[in-house]
This record gives C-alpha cells, structure tokens and sequence, in this order.
C-alpha cells in the first residue's frame, strides 16, 4: 500500500510538469478580452491581460432568442447537418436522455416538406449566455484549420521531418478514480527503473530521433508545416502518387505548449501584430537556421494515428466529424461538448460581424475558460488564411433542451 501511495504522490507532482494538452488549434492572429491564456490559437496575447478566470468557471445567463445579435438572419438550415452529426456523439455524454429526446424529434421532422431549422430550433431549445465566473461575457475566438503537407512513407531526400505515432514507452495515467478533483488531468510519462519520470520535451524527443520507440508514420518536407500541424491536431498529408493520408491527434508528451510567437515577439524579432501563423512561417523562410532552436522553446510534442480516407471533415473530441465554418472547439468544462452555440464575433482582422449558429464538437489544450471558442474553418490553403489571422472578441450562447435549464 506505502508503495501505491508513494506512486501516487508523485504522480501528483508530475502534474506540475505534465498536462493535458490534446489536439490544440490553430496559432492565429479585436479587443482582447477579459481573460487571454498562452495558446496555440493565440501566439501572443497582450501584455494587460489579467489573470485568466478558471477554466470551469462559467455561469449561463436566461436570454431570448431576441438578444442574440444576428440570428434572424443567419443561415440556420447551414447548421442542421452539423446539429444532426453531434445527435450521434451526445448520447454517450453526461444528459444524453435529455439529448436524445430533442435529437429523436430532429430526425422526425428531418427532410419533411416545410421544416424550418430557425423554428425547430426555437421551439425545442432555449438560449443562454455564457459568462466566465468574474461575470464577462466577452471572451476571445481563435481560429483552426486542417492543413495540407507533401510526405512521403519512407525518408528520403527532401522528405526527413518524422510525423510520428504514439510512442511504445509514452504512459497515460488517469488518476481519478483515486482523486476525483483530477478528473481532467492526464499524467504522461514514461519508466525510469520503477520511476515514473516526465516524458522526453521536443528538444530531447528530436535529439533521439529514431532511438525514440515508436513507428515513424510518414515523413514530411517541412519543419514549420509540420510544427502547425501538431498545433491544429489533425491534417492530410498528399504523397508523391497524388493519394491523400488523414492524420488525426493520438496523444502529446505532457509537457504544457509554450508560444513561439511569444518568443520572438519578447526577442523584438517580431511585432505584436505579426504574431500570427503567417508572420511565424515568414520569419522561419528567413531564418531556416534557427528554426530548430525556436521550435524546441515549445516542449509540447503531438504524436499522431492514421485515419481512413473520407470526404468529410477530421474528427473531432465529440467523435463526429467536424464542419467547416459550423463547428468550434470549447472548454468542455465550461461548455457542454456536443451542444449548439450561437457565436457573436467579427472576421479575423475586420468589424465585419461574423454571427452564426455552430456546433460544440471539439476541444483543445489551449481552449480554457467559458467564453472562449476556436472556429473551425475547414480544409487547405484558404481555410489556413482565415483561421491564422483570427483573434477576435467574441460573445456565446449555449442552446440547451428545458430539462437541463441551469438551477
């Protein structure tokens, strides 16, 4: 028994060194809100910033369908197929009763002549703003994208950066069961004699290349590209026959993501406002040389699986595949993971309004507090564009059946 508790204590401590940190989204670069957390949608946020509210700390408002700014003339019906693919991830989730009861009638009434998703909507859900726990209602929306590299499945001359699986000796161990206030934690780690011990940063994983157990699922071309992919959590990689591999996030190191774009804006080699993807990817071109020892400031390191080919979007937390332009990801803490949000923010680097209704269906490490969401833009070059120019404010309202009104 001394054994087991000396073994949980110290997998307690590694908890200071070692988070969850599953498929971030995307570094893009709008007021800042009121709570801006180091992120990968967020290469720098502003100095003023106060201290982030907790993550689970939320209050949901009663609202009208009048208070939310655009919904009269949002497309609605461009949601119903997102909607109808979370009906399939949230009956396993916490409320799936009072879940399957709205999603039975959405698949009654789906494709009837008439049906109007602006009124089944309104009839069957109510809208509640989502607050942090200080009582803002503004919070920051970033944007994520599913990229494209060129690999190939065997080294070779101008394909050597490895997109590795997970590897054989990387541990998970969820301690909850014994200490439920860890319910969301995740220690990753690996054995050292019958010591659990922190798993290897990037820098060491890169320094023992092919001695780091573990299949090596494709090579790719391109350091930096391949760096934003670990930060958006899924891709496609197209090989030199044409064919397409899906790749999608399988586990992370444990160790917390620490913004590059942050670094180079406290090194004065980058202003606050270039911070964003493509600022990044500019000043890596120009310094190839030193691109290595950037990326290494950041010890989070993702490994990835491979998925089947398919048409639609890469899956996301909620197990459904995601769609462009109607599904974010949340704090599922914060935010119920599979309900419909109506988010209120601008296009990035506009005040042009960007309303509309969207799907609670993914998560990220980055992703903490209640109003805050990443934006899913889609698939390529122009999705890529959006997503890493986006950091914007934003408001959010979460739909939810009458049985799961807040008390």
């Amino acid at each position: 028994m001394k054994k087991i508790q000396t073994l949980a204590l110290t997998l307690l401590g590694l908890l200071a060194a070692c988070s969850t940190v599953p498929p971030a989204t995307l570094p893009a670069g709008s007021p800042a809100p009121a709570a801006c957390a180091p992120c990968p949608a967020c290469p720098v946020c502003p100095p003023t910033a106060p201290p982030p509210v907790p993550a689970f700390s939320r209050t949901f408002l009663p609202a009208a369908w009048a208070d939310l700014p655009g919904w009269a003339e949002d497309d609605v019906g461009a949601a119903w197929p997102a909607f109808l693919l979370s009906c399939r991830g949230v009956g396993s989730k916490g409320n799936g009763a009072a879940w399957k009861r709205v999603c039975d009638q959405a698949r009654a009434v789906d494709g009837k002549p008439g049906f109007d998703a602006r009124r089944f909507f309104e009839q069957h859900l109510k809208p509640y703003a989502i607050a942090n726990g200080d009582g803002a209602v503004d919070g920051l929306v970033t944007g994520y994208y599913e990229p494209l590299l060129r690999g190939s499945r065997v080294k070779a001359k101008g394909f050597e950066q490895p997109l590795r699986g997970v590897p054989d000796d990387l541990l998970t161990i969820d301690l909850s069961a014994v200490f439920p206030e860890l319910k969301d934690k995740r220690v990753r780690g690996r054995l050292e004699g019958n010591k659990v011990v922190p798993y290897w940063s990037r820098a060491e994983i890169v320094a023992r290349g092919d001695k780091l157990p573990g299949k090596t699922l494709l090579y790719v071309d391109d350091a930096v590209e391949l760096f934003f992919l670990q930060v958006q959590g899924s891709g496609r990689v197209r090989l030199a026959d044409g064919s397409l591999v899906r790749v999608n996030y399988a586990d992370q190191n444990g160790h917390p993501y620490q913004s590059i774009g942050r670094v180079l804006v406290e090194r004065g080699e980058l202003k606050l406002e270039e911070a964003s993807m493509q600022g990044i990817q500019a000043w890596a071109r120009n310094n190839p040389a030193r691109l290595d020892a950037l990326l290494n400031t950041n010890p989070s390191y993702v490994f990835f699986r491979e998925m089947p080919s398919s048409e639609g979007g890469p899956v996301g937390a909620l197990g459904v595949p995601l769609t462009a332009e109607r599904s974010i990801a949340v704090d599922p803490r914060s935010v119920p993971l599979g309900a419909p949000v109506f988010l209120a923010t601008t296009r990035p680097n506009t005040s042009q309004p960007l309303n509309r209704l969207v799907m609670a269906q993914d998560t990220g490490g980055a992703i903490k507090g209640a109003v805050r969401a990443d934006f899913f833009w889609g698939f390529g070059k122009e999705a890529g564009e959006q997503a890493g120019r986006m950091k914007q404010a934003g408001r959010m309202w979460v739909l939810l059946p009458a049985e799961l009104a807040p008390k």
